[in-house]
């Protein structure tokens, strides 16, 4: 079985304003629809079992970019975007913080009744990745939050989190079914006696690739254990910091956003008409869409599109969250429509950025590009969970 990887972030208190719930919802959205039209159903089941593509894709939403709080906030918004869309897209998502966990089992009955996949074996696969990360491995994390996602050709993932109150941390363990080899086919041919339910019978001979798996897991120590995933630790501190942040490739976004045009590529002319702020959001969002794994082992560059509730770098700029959420709706309206061409120039904005980063060198200073955006905020009906960002002071004068 493919366990995908792990991600450390602090604790954070708080909650999610309507305001920034709605937008992670569409966008979230418009990027999972995006990801099933070009890559497959599947693919978005690979992507939410990569840490750092599911951190990315908090930040770019605008969610505080290393925050416990990206892993309730981002499944949350999915599960209320995706879920009305279900048979369409093929995607189910199950389960949730708390109480909601609990009803993942429930859940995946009612789903294996309308698309024929094995409700039982899913409802198993769901238990055990919750066992063995909540018991088994001996790190301290009790689970608070599981999220089991699955396409309607049985392949799943896992999202999950535990909270450790010593260190306080939240660890978010993922999951994925790509490599189910120990226990895809049930192991009996049929079992003795009085049938009480479904059990999960770890001493058959069949199963012995679980069952050592499982005991490994069980008798290492979990600071071993946890060298051997793909572990993406967030730092403590809150503020975006230069080290934070691969500055080459935020560097070639900001160049291709504020010193180029559409009209200088070829292949942009279809995006013509965006506004510079809005191509920089656009430029990541695409990013997050088409990028390769390598693209996201820096998330904090991805919160330089939509910032963060908390102002981290800067409060949320909603007009240009609202017009890039627009501009990825109409390229996916159209794409359905047999037209894709504007739906293939968002895709080639991330190339165009990624090929700009070859011979490029970021003169930008990190910290005034934070402080234009915070100065600029504003413009752009900048808020954050304290409020609406305001002009500055000679710029409130001008306006009276």
């Amino acid at each position: 079985m493919k366990r995908s990887g792990s991600a450390d972030m602090p604790l954070h208190y708080g909650y999610v304003p309507q305001w920034l719930a709605e937008r992670m919802a569409k966008l979230g959205l418009a990027v999972v629809e995006n990801i099933v039209l070009d890559y497959g159903k599947d693919e978005v089941l690979r992507r939410l079992s990569d840490p750092f593509w599911f951190q990315s894709l908090g930040a770019v939403m605008g969610m505080d970019w290393h925050s416990s709080g990206i892993t309730t906030s981002v499944m949350g918004a999915l599960k209320r975007a995706i879920n009305p869309h279900s048979r369409e897209l093929g995607i189910y998502i199950c389960g949730g913080k708390g109480k909601y966990s609990k009803q993942t089992p429930a859940e995946l009955m009612k789903i294996s009744e309308s698309t024929g996949l094995d409700g039982n074996y899913l409802v198993k696969c769901s238990k055990l990745s919750a066992k063995v990360d909540n018991t088994a491995i001996q790190d301290g994390f009790q689970l608070y939050l599981h999220n089991f996602i699955l396409s309607d050709t049985g392949k799943w993932a896992v999202v999950q989190q535990g909270m450790s109150d010593a260190s306080g941390t939240a660890r978010r363990y993922h999951w994925h079914s790509e490599q189910l080899s120990s226990f895809v086919n049930d192991p009996h041919t049929f079992i003795y006696g009085q049938n009480h339910g479904l059990i999960l019978n770890m001493t058959a001979q069949q199963a012995d690739a679980a069952r050592n798996g499982v005991m490994q897991i069980a008798t290492e120590k979990p600071e071993t254990m946890l060298r051997e995933i793909n572990k993406l630790v967030m730092p403590g501190h809150h503020h975006v910091t230069a080290k934070d942040v691969d500055l080459k490739r935020l560097g070639a976004v900001l160049w291709l956003a504020h010193e180029k045009q559409p009209a200088d590529f070829e292949e942009l002319l279809l995006l013509q008409g965006l506004g510079p702020r809005t191509l920089q959001s656009l430029a990541l969002v695409s990013e997050v869409i088409h990028g390769t794994p390598s693209r996201f082992k820096d998330p904090a560059r991805f919160s330089f599109a939509h910032g963060g509730k908390d102002g981290h770098p800067f409060p949320v700029p909603t007009k240009v969250y609202d017009e890039t959420i627009g501009t990825l709706q109409n390229a996916i309206y159209k794409a359905k429509l047999g037209q894709s061409e504007k739906n293939e120039a968002i895709k080639r904005l991330s190339k165009i950025a990624e090929n700009a980063e070859k011979d490029f060198t970021p003169n930008a200073n990190f910290e005034q590009v934070i402080a234009r955006e915070r100065e600029d905020s504003w413009k752009y009906g900048g808020r954050t969970v304290m409020g609406r960002s305001k002009p500055p002071v000679q710029q409130q004068l001008k306006l009276f």
